[in-house]
């Protein structure tokens, strides 16, 4: 034993005795692995926004250390310091991989340009809507995704489907992995702020794996829609949007019609819970939550209901640079303004008054026959559990829900903390559900 003690001594005793004079710089006296410390943000909301960022990392959407050495420099609960340092970040790494490419490296520069198109949304979140900005952010974030895409060689096409005097941005993507003749298909609809890039990002990438065809599609209002219409607002009526999106995709000679699945993220559980609701060709349902009254929803995160303000507490879209700080923080207020914005209506009230029209009705739910996964988080709150227990409830056909747990690191909204597990519990479903 003390031969033991002698011998793990003797380094420490080696560096006590005082070394001999030299013209070399003394050593640090206490090394560490690294300079980056894992620090979010002390808001809720941006703190949220980082881990979303994060939750990217396991698709190839971001790194560790560029998120953190991000959120080191973007002051807490503050929309401006955000934009500007993720849209920098995107500016960096789309010059680098387009360097990259210039070298004949296409799969380094694929890496980077995915990583900058998800840099850019997350720019384009915190940016307000009526700013020329956020338009510009948006549409570099799709660019450099596309150009990843190529640079990896995935076979994709970029369309449009019409609706009205619109173009709604969507991609089709034929899974490498699916046999030849008719095949399984997974649409998919993100919700209030998630973009098709990241939608790819979340499940996607997962989804063609598993041999799925996949069809990511937008509908009035939503991010990727708002970078080329900006005057264009959101619709309770989704199912619209679905019916053409169906026909485009049945259309298609590889979609198998029995086996045509359709999931929505956030906002989108409620989008394509009213599809499904009103269309049968959807012979799956994954609602990532299920939302079925939005209104509702939108009021739990202020914890009342502005539709029922006084007039004289109203806010109204004019006046919401001239609030004080103090009074409303500039992080609400962005949030405020947006909604406003994107739902076409000039007041805070008149907004939430807005939202009452989008639910979907116990009798449609009824209605509905086809397999339904519904997906929630434990950490929600308990408006999205309540309202995902109504969804299992009173829905027509088989229903499963699942909640993920705080010890999975998946129980925020849409799991986008551990996006890997989310998929495994949605594509496994589905793959039983098909099989």
């Amino acid at each position: 034993m003390r031969a033991l003690a002698t011998s793990l001594l003797a380094p420490a005793l080696s560096w006590a005795t005082p070394p001999t004079p030299t013209s070399e710089p003394p050593m640090e006296t206490k090394l560490e692995r690294s300079r980056t410390r894992v620090v979010g943000f002390a808001d809720a909301e941006m703190d949220y926004q980082l881990m979303r960022q994060l939750g990217a990392v396991r698709y190839g959407g971001a790194s560790v250390g560029e998120c953190l050495a991000l959120a080191r420099r973007i002051k807490n609960a503050d929309p401006a310091s955000w934009v500007n340092e993720f849209a920098a970040a995107g500016q960096r790494q789309q010059a680098d991989a387009a360097a990259r490419l210039a070298r004949q490296h296409p799969l380094s520069a694929a890496d980077q340009y995915l990583v900058a198109s998800n840099n850019y949304r997350a720019a384009e979140y915190y940016c307000a809507v009526n700013d020329p900005r956020h338009a510009r952010l948006g549409i570099q974030s799709r660019e450099c995704f596309l150009a990843a895409m190529r640079a990896r060689g995935v076979a994709y096409e970029a369309f449009s489907l019409p609706l009205d005097d619109l173009a709604l941005p969507a991609y089709y993507f034929p899974s490498p992995n699916a046999g030849s003749g008719k095949n399984k298909t997974l649409m998919i609809i993100s919700g209030y702020d998630g973009t098709l890039e990241e939608t790819w990002l979340a499940y996607g990438y997962a989804a063609l794996e598993r041999g799925y065809h996949l069809m990511l599609f937008t509908g009035p209002g939503q991010m990727d829609t708002l970078r080329f219409y900006p005057m264009v607002h959101f619709i309770p009526e989704f199912e619209r949007i679905g019916r053409v999106a169906l026909d485009h995709v049945l259309a298609r000679p590889q979609t198998d019609p029995d086996r045509l699945a359709l999931m929505g993220i956030s906002f989108g559980g409620y989008f394509a819970t009213r599809i499904a609701a009103h269309d049968d060709r959807v012979r799956a349902l994954i609602p990532n939550s299920p939302i079925i009254d939005l209104h509702r929803y939108m009021a739990s995160f202020v914890g009342f209901d502005p539709a029922e303000l006084p007039d004289s507490e109203d806010v109204r879209l004019q006046d919401i640079e001239h609030l004080p700080d103090a009074a409303v923080p500039p992080q609400t207020r962005t949030m405020m303004r947006n909604l406003m914005l994107r739902l076409g209506r000039d007041s805070f009230k008149a907004a939430y008054q807005r939202l009452r029209e989008f639910r979907v009705p116990d009798e449609a739910l009824g209605r509905m026959r086809c397999p339904s996964l519904a997906l929630v988080g434990e950490g929600e709150g308990a408006d999205p559990l309540a309202q995902s227990e109504h969804f299992c409830q009173h829905v027509g056909g088989p229903v499963h829900q699942h909640v993920f747990t705080a010890d999975e690191g998946a129980d925020a909204h849409c799991q986008n903390t551990n996006l890997a597990y989310s998929a495994a519990v949605s594509m496994d479903w589905l793959d039983e559900t098909f099989a």
